[in-house]
């Protein structure tokens, strides 16, 4: 199991994933937005989404989960 959290705060401005979806090492999982710039959230394991904490539009902070991937 890989917890996948914020490096930062930002917006999360897309989610390009599914709970569900199978995703490869090297996926973008969610696009976040900071400062003018997109910056892609990138899955470091393969597997699957098993829950995805984030929805377009929320507010993050540095340390918060935004996936679990299984």
């Amino acid at each position: 199991m890989a917890e996948v959290r914020a490096e930062m705060v930002a917006n999360v401005w897309k989610v390009v994933v599914n709970e569900g979806d199978t995703v490869e090492d090297g996926d973008t999982l969610v696009i976040l937005e900071s400062m003018k710039m997109e910056i892609p959230v990138i899955a470091e394991d393969s597997g699957t989404v098993a829950s995805l904490k984030v929805a377009e539009g929320d507010v993050i902070q540095e340390g918060d989960l935004i996936a679990v991937i299984e």
